[in-house]
């Protein structure tokens, strides 16, 4: 894998009245080396992705991507620059068929959508059913999102966020919502999309069975700090990590 560091936080410190979200927060990321964060419910993880992905602006500190400062640089600049985002619950148009949805990011990163583009005139449909296939969902791609189950969502919210041709994916818990039976295929699917797409990814994520399944490397959080950062079999076996985190989650 390679070494390259994609983005870098630097001295991250952000504070919501007297909560400590990021406190002097100091982390690289590795180009290929997928990044997992864990921690307790409130420790900051989900701050550091709305920083890293322009929805926060921290009070001190900085963030670079691609060895450019990024620090605040609003979401739509940051997803053109290569840096893309899936949320918890995935941010879809649910009233448009897969498809559409795909077509119509497209164009946006393409700088060609306005409301009033018929959709059916975006000429990467052929792209867009190649993406669909690399995460399964081609012989849906003209079913309503509406009527989509949350782990075909979860999918979808993937091939949405690919078609903006990212280098670096930040994830919100991939799998949340998604059927414990389904969890790993789902996963799976996702893995594979990004290896092929030669997307790095961050994700946030309580299951301790899908961090040691797809992280590379695994980070703790708490309190606003990272506490510890190795790979997945030395730091899940940690006694603090143990006793603080995964004890959480069990």
């Amino acid at each position: 894998m390679s070494s390259k560091v994609l983005m870098a936080a630097k001295g991250l410190e952000i504070r919501f009245g007297g909560v400590v979200a990021a406190d002097d927060v100091n982390i690289e990321i590795h180009e290929g080396h997928n990044l997992a964060i864990i921690g307790p419910n409130g420790a900051g993880k989900t701050t550091f992705l709305n920083i890293c992905t322009g929805y926060l602006k921290p009070h001190r500190g900085s963030v670079t991507f691609d060895g450019r400062d990024v620090t605040g640089l609003a979401p739509r600049r940051l997803v053109r620059m290569g840096v893309a985002r899936a949320f918890q619950i995935p941010q879809l148009f649910t009233e448009h068929t897969v498809i559409e949805n795909l077509l119509i990011a497209a164009a946006a990163q393409a700088r060609r959508w306005s409301p009033l583009t018929p959709i059916a005139t975006i000429p990467e449909r052929g792209e867009m059913l190649h993406l669909l296939d690399m995460v399964r969902c081609a012989h849906i791609a003209d079913r309503p999102v509406s009527e989509l189950p949350e782990g075909q969502r979860k999918l979808i919210d993937i091939a949405l966020a690919l078609a903006l041709k990212p280098k670096l994916l930040f994830m919100d818990e991939p799998t949340s919502g998604v059927a414990s039976s389904e969890k790993f295929e789902v996963l799976d699917i996702i893995a594979k999309a990004l290896a092929e797409a030669k997307v790095t990814a961050v994700f946030v994520e309580h299951d301790i069975g899908i961090v040691e399944r797809f992280a590379d490397e695994v980070a703790v959080w708490n309190r606003g700090e990272v506490l510890f950062r190795g790979v997945p079999g030395e730091i899940l076996s940690h006694p603090d990590v143990i006793r603080d985190v995964i004890g959480e989650t069990v």
